[in-house]
């Protein structure tokens, strides 16, 4: 389904560098992965971290057509070495599950590929528009679709322990004040992240909150007590990192989680690649890979 300029077989590498999670049943040895979007920096990451396990074997790094790198080697491109994978564009190969980090554009068009030729996609693409987000809907009745705002474990766990304290909260006679600040690299292009607008939209179902405000300025006045505020930081080589505040009077309860690097992600799309295959058609998200 997903095709480079050539194919190669990859040598088998020793070094483990995900832990089989007790969540995840191996359903392949040398699962075959195509990489959508390889040679951006999340891109690389996950070829960097497949090529160095066992049960993954990379055999398509895809990129769009006009990319200065196309035929260059993907695992140069990752800075690991030569692994024989060229970097190419979107057509046919045998690839068990597609990986998809790249542009809401780009990743729809994936998308359609795999559902073309029923190939498994780990949808990973931040900043997708309502029509877009509808579309993947709409491909999950075909295929199997992970698709989650944030691939972290630890943010995945920090989401089931906000819906707890929005649910505990929720009805608390003082009232309670909602604000979400995330931070990002400078590269970043979309605001809030997409990993905030899902950590307010679990805290909007749980507390029946239908504001949404992004940001202050002026003299907005009193704070409601019906909204979810969102702050969005950019700067530096930030890879990410959200703090979920519940203000109440006296005291407050903050949940936070940073990520050091990017390859929480990586690994946590690898996770869910290997959860994923042999799925039946469907929309899954990160907690039915972690069993929150």
């Amino acid at each position: 389904m997903l095709r480079t300029v050539s194919r190669f077989t990859l040598p088998n590498k020793i070094k483990r560098v995900i832990p089989l999670s007790r969540h995840t049943e191996c359903a392949y040895n040398n699962m075959k992965l195509a990489i959508h979007g390889a040679a951006g920096r999340m891109g690389q990451r996950v070829t960097a971290l497949a090529t160095e396990d066992p049960r993954f074997k990379v055999v398509a790094a895809l990129e769009s057509a006009n990319h200065p790198l196309l035929g260059k080697d993907a695992g140069l491109i990752a800075g690991v070495g030569e692994i024989g994978v060229p970097l190419g564009v979107v057509g046919e190969s045998d690839a068990d599950v597609v990986i998809d980090f790249s542009v809401p554009a780009a990743a729809v068009a994936v998308i359609a590929h795999c559902v073309e030729f029923s190939r498994p996609v780990v949808v990973s693409t931040t900043g997708l528009e309502p029509e877009q987000q509808e579309y993947i809907r709409k491909a999950a009745k075909k295929i199997p679709i992970v698709w989650s705002p944030s691939m972290s474990t630890a943010v995945n766990v920090a989401m089931k322990l906000t819906a707890i304290a929005a649910r505990v909260l929720r009805d608390l006679p003082t009232g309670v004040d909602v604000e979400i600040i995330e931070h990002h690299h400078r590269f970043k292009e979309d605001a809030p992240s997409g990993t905030a607008l899902k950590f307010g939209q679990i805290i909007a179902a749980e507390m029946d909150i239908n504001e949404h405000r992004h940001g202050r300025s002026g003299r907005p006045g009193l704070r409601p007590r019906d909204e979810i505020c969102y702050h969005a930081v950019r700067a530096g080589d930030n890879p990410g990192e959200h703090t979920i505040l519940f203000g109440m009077l006296g005291e407050t309860l903050s949940i936070h989680v940073a990520a050091s690097n990017r390859d929480c992600y990586a690994q946590g799309a690898l996770l869910a690649a290997e959860w994923l295959a042999k799925k039946p058609p469907g929309l899954y998200g990160m907690n039915d890979v972690l069993g929150l």
